[in-house]
């Protein structure tokens, strides 16, 4: 690693760097290390290399080392470097010389034969990473443990396609950030893509539906299967021997013509290597459960088949895999009952119904469909809590007194018979007053929930979320209708005992209660936020006059919740709760625990939901193994699949969002040419991104269809500005637009500014 006076300077200002230690710059880690700190270190213009500050023109031995780098298999003479680096005079080609001669005697360079130069093997060290496409056929590499992406040039992308593993090395820099070259694929993230085919002649391509994917596929007459010009398809990656011509496919099934409903959503499923139907064998597997609870497994259990027991979810639920009991003690205590669909009693590790619902992760939820992790006979109906059903259950149980104050806790198996099915806004008519079935108990829980909330905020959660976009569907799956689903009281009721469960769960599998022994868990985690992001949120809002102090990551949550506060009600709500969201990292899986920021607990993770969550399962299996003294799986494994269950569940959400898309597109097709009123949601050097407000549905305006001036986009301020009028178009400014156009096939509305 690099030592710490090279990264942050010695005590006169200056880095201490000799010949030895300039050797380990060149490592592909390394070098990004340094070109973070060059990043930080711009406006002195101190070179890590040399350690002094140094002219703007380009060094010399850093131009040597970046061709090379790209192209490290070949060898070159001094005559063949000079011409690919335009060094021309006799003076400077000496120079040049004697450049090769110094990094062959550190062993940067080798001398294969006489005069001829090659990268040394050391320095073709390469990293693994995740690449991402832009839609202009560039990529980022983001590689685990290094802070800045890696940018991918369009050139430099082999035969990489979006979300693969590949190899890369490092070559040079791309806007003050590292910048590399794809050796390998490692590993592909689908051999299955989504297109529409394109036939011309005896040519025949397969045109992708996803901009991400930058290439189009050639399709053989004879790999058709039946598939006609305009067809939607479901094409095989077969083999890309050249890079530079378009990869070789073949149609596996034709799902039939664009914009049909259930076209686009199976579409949909397949772009994200989602699956959308079991495997025959896994449905006969489900079916064949035996699904009789036995008096003898009613004996191993806690019975709360007599304790004032109801489910409240949404109106269109299916799957019931969380139950609350009530049950007063007297003397101003309470026990209250989170009862947990008992999956894991069904499902056998490493069975085949478990090994499908390890691939999944998750369940998917889609516009107008749920594709679950399970098979239906056991998440709707087996596994769900149905009313006036006897359920099995692994439950958290809590006593509590008259203010809400949480006691003794108990975790284990249970049985149970919900009494009630309450909907959401059942649940919430009697929050607000209205009698009904268990009314005292329904209104008892709110209000434990109103103090759990309160504790919860008090330490530092966050309390805002994002609005989400629903669509009121008609027979034919066609959006007639679109609306923001709000959380009321009855939402947070659930959420708040749902929380308590996973955090008091998350607390007990952490260690020993006797001997304190850390022991191996799965957590939810929640990183802190990040502090470039957060400096961009308080420049913006210091331009809308409010007033925050420097914001650090460490009591992120206080600030932004006052910032919220100030925010409440006004305009521009929506748009800085956007940005705070942007500013979040990523919760994830994890059996290493760094707390979950957003919720404020040490310890936390996902014990309420193992219908639809893999993770879920695995902690109830844990929880049973402690019962039973059984050792659980090593970190190594139960670490594989907490990373897949995450990233399983990143690949559900991004085809959520897309689903979304496409039902707001398709919403808007007969909406081309009307005006709206809306909010700049985003800004690139490509355009402004515009949501419509109330409806919530975003399009782009073109910085190239804006005429009445010069736009340019400010990356280092975040602002389109006109070159002569000097107008200022920035998140949050409110807008008029017109739409343009609707393109269903790409999924993209294009607006005009009015």
């Amino acid at each position: 690693m690099l030592p710490a006076t090279l990264l942050f300077g010695n005590n006169r200002g200056q880095v201490d760097v000799n010949l030895k230690r300039r050797k380990a710059l060149y490592h592909p880690l390394e070098f990004i290390l340094c070109r973070q700190y060059m990043k930080k270190n711009k406006k002195n213009n101190i070179n890590p290399r040399v350690g002094r500050k140094v002219p703007k023109a380009s060094n010399l031995k850093s131009d040597v080392m970046l061709l090379f780098r790209e192209n490290h298999a070949k060898n070159y003479n001094y005559k063949q470097v000079a011409s690919r680096l335009g060094i021309e005079d006799g003076e400077s080609r000496k120079a040049l010389l004697v450049v090769l001669k110094q990094l062959v005697g550190v062993e940067m360079l080798t001398e294969p034969s006489m005069g001829k130069f090659q990268l040394h093997q050391s320095q073709v060290a390469a990293l693994i990473g995740t690449i991402d496409f832009t839609r202009s056929g560039a990529g980022y590499v983001s590689v685990e443990n290094v802070k800045d992406d890696i940018y991918i040039s369009e050139g430099s992308t082999g035969s990489a396609l979006h979300g693969d593993t590949v190899e890369i090395v490092i070559v040079g820099a791309f806007r003050g950030t590292p910048k590399g070259k794809v050796l390998n694929v490692v590993e592909r993230a689908t051999s299955e893509f989504v297109g529409i085919i394109d036939i011309k002649g005896d040519h025949v391509f397969c045109i992708m539906s996803n901009s991400r994917i930058h290439v189009d596929f050639f399709i053989g007459q004879n790999n058709l299967k039946g598939a006609v010009h305009g067809d939607k398809v479901i094409v095989r990656l077969v083999d890309w021997p050249n890079p530079d011509k378009a990869p070789f496919g073949e149609v596996v099934t034709v799902l039939g013509k664009p914009g049909v409903n259930e076209v686009e959503m199976h579409a949909i499923l397949v772009e994200f290597g989602l699956p959308y139907e079991f495997p025959p064998e896994v449905v006969r597997a489900a079916e064949a459960i035996p699904i009789e609870i036995t008096d003898q497994e009613i004996s191993r259990r806690r019975d709360f088949r007599g304790i004032t027991t109801f489910t409240i979810d949404p109106e269109d639920a299916k799957d019931f895999d969380d139950a609350l009991s009530f049950h007063d003690k007297g003397n101003g205590k309470y026990e209250v009952g989170i009862h947990i669909a008992d999956v894991s009693h069904y499902v056998a590790p490493n069975s085949i119904i478990d090994k499908e619902a390890l691939r999944r992760a998750t369940s998917v939820y889609l516009v107008d469909r749920v594709v679950p992790m399970l098979p239906e006979v056991l998440s709707n109906y087996v596994c769900s809590l149905r009313p006036h059903e006897d359920k099995l259950c692994v439950s958290a149980v809590f006593e509590m007194d008259e203010n809400g104050q949480v006691g003794k806790e108990w975790f284990g198996k249970t049985v149970i018979n919900s009494q009630h099915r309450f909907t959401y806004e059942d649940a919430q008519a009697i929050i607000e007053g209205k009698d009904g079935p268990f009314h005292i108990e329904v209104r008892q829980l709110n209000t434990w929930a109103r103090t759990l909330r309160a504790e919860r905020i008090k330490k530092g959660a966050l309390e805002f979320s994002g609005s989400e976009v629903k669509f009121k569907l008609d027979a034919n799956g066609k959006p007639i209708a679109v609306y923001q689903k709000v959380m009321r009281e009855s939402n947070q009721l659930i959420e708040e005992f749902m929380l308590l469960a996973n955090r008091q769960i998350a607390r007990f599998l952490s260690k020993s209660p006797k001997s304190g022994e850390k022991r191996v868990s799965v957590y939810r985690i929640h990183d802190l936020p990040d502090q470039e992001k957060l400096n961009t949120l308080r420049d913006f809002v210091s331009r809308m006059d409010y007033r925050v102090k420097p914001i650090k990551p460490e009591s992120a949550s206080q600030s932004l919740n006052a910032l919220m506060q100030q925010a409440k009600g006004k305009p521009e709500e929506d748009v800085i709760k956007q940005l705070a969201i942007r500013s979040m990292a990523k919760a994830v899986y994890s059996t290493e625990n760094i707390g979950h920021f957003g919720l404020a607990f040490e310890y936390y993770t996902h014990f309420t939901s193992p219908i639809r969550r893999y993770p879920d399962v695995m902690v109830h299996r844990l929880l049973e193994k402690l019962e039973s003294g059984k050792v659980p799986e090593t970190v190594n494994e139960m670490e594989r699949q907490c990373k897949h269950s995450s990233n399983m569940e990143k690949r559900a959400a991004d085809a959520e969002r897309t689903s979304i898309k496409y039902k707001q597109v398709e919403f808007m097709l007969d909406k081309v040419g009307q005006k709206f009123n809306g909010t700049i949601s985003g800004l690139t050097r490509w355009g402004m991104y515009v949501e419509i407000a109330d409806i919530k549905i975003e399009g782009l305006v073109p910085i190239n269809s804006m005429t009445d001036d010069t736009y340019r986009y400010d990356e280092k301020t975040n602002r389109v500005m006109g070159s002569r009028y000097k107008e200022i178009f920035e998140f949050g400014t409110s807008v008029e637009i017109q739409v343009e156009s609707a393109d269903l096939a790409q999924r993209q509305l294009e607006f005009r500014i009015i």
